[in-house]
């Protein structure tokens, strides 16, 4: 359910949602007939939100497509032309290379990189955050970027709501209690909530929530008896609070159409 200004709303009625794209407006209307209650205090923060839920969606197959391999910490790799590696196995942003060069340098040249499921999140989350906002404040607002697990700037306001309704974009965890000691990045998966029953995870690839837990359960100790299985918590970004980072809020989110 929508509640902007403390009044219940349906799609129809929100200024700008008609100019929506047919995926967007999907997304929209999976938020309004979802059994949580979203809160807004203008029509752009609800905006803000569809857009970049779909954005994730995006980014998510837009990895899924790019290249990128999964790598351990250990074996990470990155472009040196735009990251240092550091000695963890995390990238960090060079001083002369621009934060939106430098992530969509990722999706371009995927065959270049290697990293594991979490860093993975953290790097489609930036994605989805330079489409929606744009390269100019994106630049501004993520200089110095470092690329390490759930590492991430500060700008990128990330909350985890302890249950829900899974909704496109989302992220979710499936977690193996009994890996194999020797495989520890299996010890669970990260996934985006592609927002049709598929999930995306970095090193397993696209399929439903009880695929993932078929993978995760090969990679288990000899002799295992417990499932791998999807936990409840979901994490996304403060969509409300990061609707403040475009200028002319619905003139950018809809392409300037209005």
């Amino acid at each position: 359910m929508i509640f902007v200004n403390g009044y219940p709303v349906k799609t129809a009625q929100i200024s700008g949602f008609s100019s929506l794209t047919s995926t967007q407006k999907q997304v929209g209307e999976k938020l309004e007939k979802s059994r949580e209650s979203f809160y807004y205090t203008s029509p752009h923060q609800f905006l803000f939100e569809v857009v970049m839920r779909t954005n994730i969606v995006a980014a998510a197959n837009a990895m899924r497509d790019s290249g990128a391999g999964f790598a351990t910490f250990v074996n990470s790799r990155c472009n040196p032309q735009y990251w240092r590696r550091t000695a963890y196995g995390g990238f960090l942003l060079r001083s002369d290379a621009r934060p939106s060069d430098a992530i969509s340098d990722i999706f371009i040249n995927g065959k270049r990189y290697g990293f594991e499921c979490t860093t993975a999140i953290m790097i489609m989350m930036y994605k989805a955050i330079l489409e929606t906002i744009g390269a100019g404040m994106f630049d501004q607002l993520f200089n110095g970027l470092l690329l390490y697990s759930t590492e991430h700037d500060e700008d990128l306001q990330i909350i985890a709501v302890p249950s829900g309704d899974s909704l496109p974009g989302d992220v979710r965890y499936v977690k193996n209690p009994e890996h194999h000691p020797n495989t520890p990045q299996w010890q669970g998966e990260n996934l985006i909530d592609l927002g049709n029953g598929q999930f995306f995870g970095h090193g397993i690839g696209t399929g439903t929530i009880g695929e993932v837990i078929d993978v995760l359960n090969q990679k288990r100790m000899p002799g295992a008896t417990v499932s791998a299985f999807l936990t409840a918590e979901i994490i996304r970004p403060n969509y409300r609070l990061m609707s403040e980072y475009t200028r002319h809020p619905i003139r950018r989110l809809l392409g300037g159409v209005i």
